[in-house]
């Protein structure tokens, strides 16, 4: 029987889902595996709970495991209760659903994804927020064509991603400008999907290609010139961490989810919504990649945010990712 602790990971989604609940959850499992004895659950109380009760339940999302947070509160008041905010609930819905709010109050240690986190939070509660950078393996920068600007989008078709705004700036861009955009993820909202394919059909130099194996995504990332992240609200997008990981720059919307990441002093930010000037962005960049003055040899705005990505890369290492849980359940276990 092993001695380690129990813990308790409960996500929403499993692994049917494939999205970044399940993603965080399982790296989690695996990072922690040499500490704790882990065991994943869409539920608190599991399955397995009277065979091997369970010593410190971390919970993803606030209102979304709201039920078990309640119930691990009212039945194990003594044991630790971890609460990582992971998107919607942080930037939403702990201002407005009364059950995100409770978990917040019920939670001994708060989990945020990006250091801007904290601030989203009410004051009286950052003294028990930790900050975890999410990671991912990293992959070498491959050489790209100077002869065209290959950028890629990846996020499923909801509102949150904001697809709208890179489909306004697909339509101001002319397909003799050598910017081309892919963009990856399925259509969650049936209508968008609609909108994606029109849009397709009357640009050619974008491409919708759907939902596409995460193997496949970041070999797509890693290709690209940039990855382009326009969301409205995010806890910490992974993705933006794989463009950083794989050498490949980023632009993205000015929002705390993105800031958080990148830093406030990143170039590559454009303001939510605004299509034009993420077009400003791409026409900049690709002017830059495109200088006559270098022969093409050097690409001066491309480069400039390429080394500032290099900057933040070393946050996002599995091993940085590992202390810092680590850390964070040690305050939960064994508080001052």
């Amino acid at each position: 029987m092993s001695s380690k602790p129990v813990l308790c990971l409960v996500t929403p989604a499993l692994a049917d889902a494939n999205n970044g609940n399940w993603r965080t959850a399982q790296r989690w499992a695996r990072l922690l595996a040499g500490d704790y004895a882990v065991r994943l659950a869409a539920s608190w109380p599991d399955a397995a709970q009277e065979r091997s009760p369970a010593d410190v339940l971390v919970a993803l999302h606030a209102r979304r495991s709201a039920p078990s947070i309640s119930a691990w509160a009212q039945s194990q008041p003594d044991r630790p209760l971890v609460l990582a905010l992971t998107g919607t609930d942080l930037y939403r819905d702990i201002l407005t659903d009364a059950d995100a709010q409770c978990s917040l109050e019920r939670a001994t240690r708060l989990i945020v994804l990006q250091d801007q986190g904290p601030l989203a939070l009410p004051e009286r509660l950052r003294g028990r927020c930790d900050v975890v950078f999410q990671s991912c393996g990293a992959r070498n920068a491959l050489d790209k064509s100077p002869n065209t600007l290959r950028a890629v989008v990846v996020g499923h078709l909801r509102a949150e991603k904001d697809p709208e705004t890179i489909w306004q700036g697909v339509r101001d861009i002319a397909a003799t400008e050598g910017i081309r955009i892919d963009h990856i993820g399925n259509a969650l909202d049936p209508a968008l999907g609609q909108t994606a394919r029109a849009v397709q059909n009357h640009c050619p130099h974008y491409r919708w290609l759907g939902g596409l194996s995460h193997a496949a995504t970041r070999d797509r990332i890693q290709r690209a010139h940039l990855l382009i992240h326009p969301s409205r609200m995010e806890g910490g997008a992974h993705v933006v961490m794989e463009a950083v990981r794989s050498g490949t720059p980023v632009l993205a919307s000015r929002i705390p989810g993105n800031v958080g990441l990148l830093g406030a002093g990143y170039s590559g930010y454009f303001e939510p919504g605004d299509a034009p000037a993420l077009v400003a962005l791409l026409r900049r960049v690709r002017a830059s990649q495109h200088n006559p003055e270098t022969g093409g040899l050097s690409a001066p705005f491309l480069n400039t945010l390429r080394a500032q990505c290099a900057q933040r890369a070393p946050l996002f290492t599995p091993q940085a990712e590992r202390a810092a849980l680590l850390r964070c359940l040690r305050a939960a276990r064994h508080p001052l």
